[in-house]
């Protein structure tokens, strides 16, 4: 893979998971059930990858297996309070809300590592802060765009603490072997709340979940992981802050999810916080 299609994989990486909300959306069934589905064909997906790339499977110690149950739980809590957001607000909420996670990042980096939080992450704090000011439909807790939205900032929360768990395991695991394992445990995590409502589940809505589990999770993460060995972590970190912007226009297009002046400009400083955080990332 030289450096050309390393950016397209990585390009294509973020516009399949821009589509995570699209499909989630166009699914009709719960999101205990969208997820429990996602994680599954996901699980298969990632191992045809690791069959077509003849990677070995690397042997874990019990400790690797403690991390990636924990791992496993907050991905499934991300997961669903992000469907439930898109099923409430709408995929254009959802995303942006989500967008929020480097922002809980910077916060709880601070908090759980003791590192001193300096002045361009108060910034992105606070620049996250305003873009969800202006992106919040309505300040009614009663009504159901807010409370989406405030399901899409509990997303990014989960996520963000996701994403420090596994800072502070370490990479020992390699990461096509440790997400296949983190969709397992989120599949089996949801089995007891998803199986009585599985009968229900059209066949149509089993291909938009089968589209999200293959092409938003496991094609998207095994092109991330893929574009890696060539793409500098600065750039790819730059590129996947574009997947709210393929999220908001998929929804744009197909359900008509016409952004207001407010939501742009709130997504447009949520945005620029995401590339500033990941130069930050990437120069530490």
């Amino acid at each position: 893979m030289n450096h050309r299609t390393a950016l397209a994989a990585l390009h294509f990486g973020a516009l399949f998971f821009g589509l995570a909300g699209v499909f989630g959306k166009l699914a009709n069934a719960g999101a205990v059930v969208i997820v429990f589905g996602r994680a599954v064909f996901a699980v298969a997906a990632l191992a045809a990858f690791l069959g077509l790339a003849r990677r070995g499977w690397q042997r874990l110690e019990a400790a690797d297996w403690g991390q990636l149950l924990g791992a496993g739980g907050l991905l499934a809590a991300h997961w669903v309070s992000f469907f439930i957001a898109v099923k409430m607000a709408g995929v254009a909420v959802a995303t942006l809300g989500f967008a929020s996670f480097p922002a809980f990042t910077v916060l709880l980096e601070g908090l759980v590592f003791r590192e001193r939080i300096r002045r361009n992450e108060i910034l992105l704090v606070l620049l996250v802060s305003i873009g969800l000011v202006l992106v919040t439909p309505a300040f009614d807790i009663a009504s159901q765009a807010t409370a989406g939205l405030l399901w899409a900032v509990f997303s990014g929360l989960t996520f963000a603490v996701l994403s420090l768990v596994n800072r502070a395991s370490g990479t020992r695991v390699p990461p096509v072997q440790a997400a296949l394992c983190q969709n397992a445990v989120v599949a089996l995590c949801l089995v007891p709340a998803a199986w009585p409502q599985l009968p229900a589940v059209s066949a149509m809505d089993w291909l938009w979940i089968g589209l999200l589990g293959v092409f938003c999770t496991g094609i998207a993460h095994s092109l991330f992981v893929a574009s890696l060995a060539v793409i500098k972590a600065r750039t790819a970190a730059v590129v996947f802050a574009l997947e709210p912007v393929y999220g908001i226009a998929f929804a744009w297009v197909i359900f008509s999810e016409t952004p207001t002046l407010r939501m742009l400009l709130g997504g447009a400083l949520i945005l620029l916080a995401i590339v500033l955080s990941s130069r930050r990332g990437a120069s530490a």
